[in-house]
């Protein structure tokens, strides 16, 4: 029977997306898993797979034509009916005997906007970058559903009953980056899932192979980050900016994604209860730790920058005080035990923040590394859905643009977030004489209604203390 292909739900504030661009056209076939348009949400553009098989027999909705959730955009007809019949009723204007349950549409990769369409990718919290796989305060809300089905259910791979015993592992993407990065065996694993799909759980649930398969993506990353020229750290990314004409007047009317930041940015402000906390630290023997860390890595070709370092003392903080790696949803309060920290990246465009998930598992290489990896897919428009989703806590650095120190706003549901700014020769007091030391401040903005004034002071100490004696982040 004739299969809809319709529009996905794929954020909690999406309620319509326009089809950007067809990737296939009408009488095209179309396996299970291929990519067949581009569509454009309230957060970014996406590419948009099939989850069956199939001739395209019609295209409901042309290039640039908005869509609600949950309506059709094109019709598929199986290998057992004619293309032309299917075309001629359904544009007749009856009905498709569609199936029971349309085709869903897998997302495996969220891309950032083209210059033409849009300017900036949406997140909460200031626009702020922490250039050179530094990191940011803008985020995503962790949102993974497509009609119902949480995005871990979802393959790419047809309905067991179109797919032949063929012997194949059918996973959903998620389940298969899960299993990689834990080194687990799928092939060990029976699914739980439609048809027997492995998906999210049954890899979290499955004992792991000792690691070798995250090794193995980590020297991966690693031979990317040797074979590409190395820029300097901290310098932002050079902009050309657009100027308007002397005497002319330029109205730019908000795009679906400057509507969500505008949305969450006043949200954030007028329902979380913000209190700030500043404090000063000497960061003399961090950068010294660097340089000496710099020359160990250097037949490597990897050079660390203040960071990564910074990046490893916050998630070392945030292990000891979990009441700042957490959620609030209003109504409780989640604590996390792994950290997940947000990348913002500074593209032409905009920005987009990538996700270091486990970051506290990691050594500085393993955060250099990785890092640069992300932040080249980030530019690269190479990104999956996870990893733009599930921080639990950000920082953003302004230090690159020779801000001393500045406010953040909260990424709800996340409590706090941390702001960065400049490592800086300054004049401080040490005994009784005045001597020059590399400082450098941050303020740190938690929600009250979850976070007590004492318990942030007590993160920012232990803060203080790993970036003031860096050895403390080896021990």
């Amino acid at each position: 029977m004739p299969v809809e292909i319709t529009m996905p739900q794929l954020s909690d504030t999406m309620t319509e997306g326009t089809v950007v661009k067809w990737l296939r056209k009408e009488g095209d076939k179309v396996k299970a898993g291929e990519v067949i348009a581009e569509v454009e949400t309230d957060k970014a553009t996406m590419e948009m797979e099939s989850f069956e098989g199939g001739t395209i027999a019609h295209i409901a909705a042309p290039e640039g034509t908005k869509v609600a959730v949950g309506q059709a955009i094109a019709i598929l007809a199986s290998s057992k009916e004619n293309v032309a019949d299917v075309k001629k009723q359904v544009a007749g204007g009856a009905p498709a005997p569609a199936k029971s349950q349309p085709t869903q549409v897998q997302v495996e990769k969220v891309q950032q906007p083209a210059p033409r369409k849009e300017a900036a990718m949406a997140a909460a919290g200031g626009a702020t970058t922490f250039a050179q796989a530094s990191h940011g305060e803008m985020h995503e809300p962790d949102t993974n559903k497509l009609h119902g089905a949480t995005r871990e259910d979802i393959s790419t791979e047809p309905h067991q009953e179109d797919v032949p015993d063929d012997g194949r592992i059918r996973v959903s993407p998620l389940a298969r980056k899960i299993a990689a990065d834990r080194g687990v065996d799928l092939s060990r694993i029976k699914g739980s899932g439609p048809g027997g799909r492995i998906v999210k759980a049954d890899v979290i649930n499955a004992p792991s192979n000792g690691g070798g398969a995250r090794a193995g993506v980590i020297e991966q990353a690693a031979q990317k980050v040797e074979a590409r020229p190395l820029q300097p750290a901290g310098l932002p990314v050079p902009v050309m900016p657009h100027r308007v004409a002397s005497g002319a007047k330029e109205v730019v009317p908000l795009t679906k994604i400057r509507e969500v930041i505008a949305k969450r940015l006043q949200q954030s402000k007028q329902n979380i209860p913000h209190f700030y906390e500043t404090v000063d630290i000497d960061v003399e023997e961090l950068t010294q730790l660097r340089a000496r860390l710099n020359e160990q890595f250097k037949p490597q070709n990897i050079k660390l920058s203040l960071g990564d370092l910074i990046a490893k003392a916050i998630a070392t903080a945030l292990i000891e005080h979990p009441a700042l790696n957490a959620t609030f949803d209003g109504r409780e309060i989640t604590r996390h035990g792994d950290v997940n920290l947000g990348m913002a990246v500074a593209l032409p465009e905009g920005l987009i923040v990538p996700v270091l998930r486990g970051i506290h598992h990691m050594g500085f290489r393993e955060i250099r590394v990785r890092s640069a990896d992300l932040i080249d897919r980030a530019r690269a428009q190479r990104l999956k859905q996870d990893e733009m989703t599930g921080a639990t806590f950000t920082v953003s650095n302004l230090g690159m643009f020779g801000v001393r120190e500045f406010s953040a706003i909260i990424n709800p549901p996340e409590v706090g977030i941390l702001a960065v700014g400049g490592a800086q020769k300054r004049a401080v007091v040490r005994g009784d004489q005045i001597v020059a030391r590399t400082m450098m401040t941050v303020t740190l903005s938690c929600d009250h209604r979850a976070v007590d004034g004492a318990t942030a002071a007590e993160f920012l100490s232990t803060l203080r203390q790993l970036l003031e004696e860096p050895g403390l982040m080896l021990a």
